[in-house]
């Protein structure tokens, strides 16, 4: 098993979202012998916003690319590279101000490419990620699942299974901001979700 880990907190140390994802991660390598871990800091190692120049590099032939363009291209490249070789993903995903973070969103951004990860034909568009089991780690300050405010999990499985990713769990983490009762049994409650996800 080829997993994909993906951070998206804006912080490198202590995001709760990031070490559920690292539960998660020790237990299915735990669980399945000789697989390997790829692991992408999205806080340490930030991908660039999608911007003019960047559209600009993309619709651009490769051979008539700048060097500046080429590079440009390479880094969404090899976003793309990871998620092909990728049979399981863990995506952390904390809520900042009801949505994802800028950090999750340039991921996303960088592997959704006309042509490579999703392409239309006759029956409209049709994903090319397929094959993959997805876990998103969702954590909050406050408690969203079920609500209007789960915005996160909704987007997260639409944007996901236009790429061909339909095989999405979601792991759960609230009321983290909400006091130490709530913090602990927020986590206590992932943690158990974490178990069944692998079981």
């Amino acid at each position: 098993m080829n997993i994909l880990q993906i951070n998206s907190s804006a912080r490198s140390n202590g995001a709760f979202s990031t070490q559920l994802a690292n539960v998660l991660a020790e237990k299915l390598l735990a669980g399945n012998a000789g697989s390997k871990l790829v692991l992408r800091d999205l806080a340490t190692n930030p991908h660039p916003v999608l911007d003019e120049a960047t559209l600009g590099a993309l619709m651009t032939a490769a051979e008539a690319r700048s060097t500046e363009q080429a590079a440009s291209v390479a880094k969404n490249d090899a976003l793309i590279a990871e998620v092909q070789a990728a049979d399981t993903l863990i995506i952390a995903a904390p809520m900042y101000n009801f949505g994802i973070t800028a950090q999750l969103k340039n991921w996303i951004d960088a592997i959704a490419r006309a042509g490579v990860t999703f392409k239309y034909g006759a029956n409209g568009p049709e994903g090319l990620l397929t094959g993959k089991q997805v876990y998103v780690v969702l954590t909050r300050g406050g408690v969203h699942r079920g609500t209007a405010g789960d915005t996160i999990a909704d987007y997260m499985r639409t944007v996901l299974g236009f790429l061909g990713m339909k095989d999405v769990e979601f792991i759960y983490a609230e009321g983290l901001n909400m006091g130490d009762e709530m913090q602990s049994k927020g986590i206590s409650q992932a943690h158990s979700e974490i178990e069944l996800a692998v079981a």
